[in-house]
């Protein structure tokens, strides 16, 4: 358990630093004393065992695509450099307009018939995820992101 705190807050510290440079920066021309212009979503999958690749290929082909139709924007996906984590684990950030707009889009993503045929064909031999820690952030009032 510590090990995913860890993970975790490691990950969503170097993410953040990153995002500025990123796609996210077009949309944080807020001023200092506004609300947040975006909400993040800060996801950690482990896969299921001898599943990893089958997981990486099936976000790179088409995951991705499918939540930018979505309206859910990539922000960075990572694998940690350390195993176990290495052999199993996927962890990226998604940006959304707001928390109500992450509900809408993840709603219309999972009722999407081209994610659905992806999903059954992608899980053919058995599920590629055993585990999901979703958290979702807000910039603090001091971060660039603001």
């Amino acid at each position: 358990m510590g090990r995913w705190i860890r993970i975790t807050a490691t990950t969503a510290a170097f993410m953040a630093g990153i995002a500025v440079s990123t796609a996210v920066q077009s949309a944080l021309a807020a001023s200092e004393d506004s609300q947040p212009v975006q909400v993040f979503e800060l996801r950690t999958y482990t896969a299921a065992d001898g599943k990893h690749d089958a997981l990486l290929t099936r976000f790179r082909d088409h995951t991705m695509r499918i939540f930018e139709k979505h309206g859910m924007q990539n922000v960075g996906y990572w694998i940690p450099q350390d195993a176990p984590d290495s052999e199993n684990t996927l962890i990226y950030l998604l940006a959304h307009p707001s928390r109500d707009a992450a509900d809408a889009s993840w709603k219309a993503f999972l009722e999407d018939p081209e994610w659905q045929a992806v999903a059954e064909e992608s899980q053919r031999d058995g599920r590629l995820i055993s585990g999901l820690e979703r958290v979702y952030l807000d910039p603090a009032d001091f971060s660039p992101m603001r």
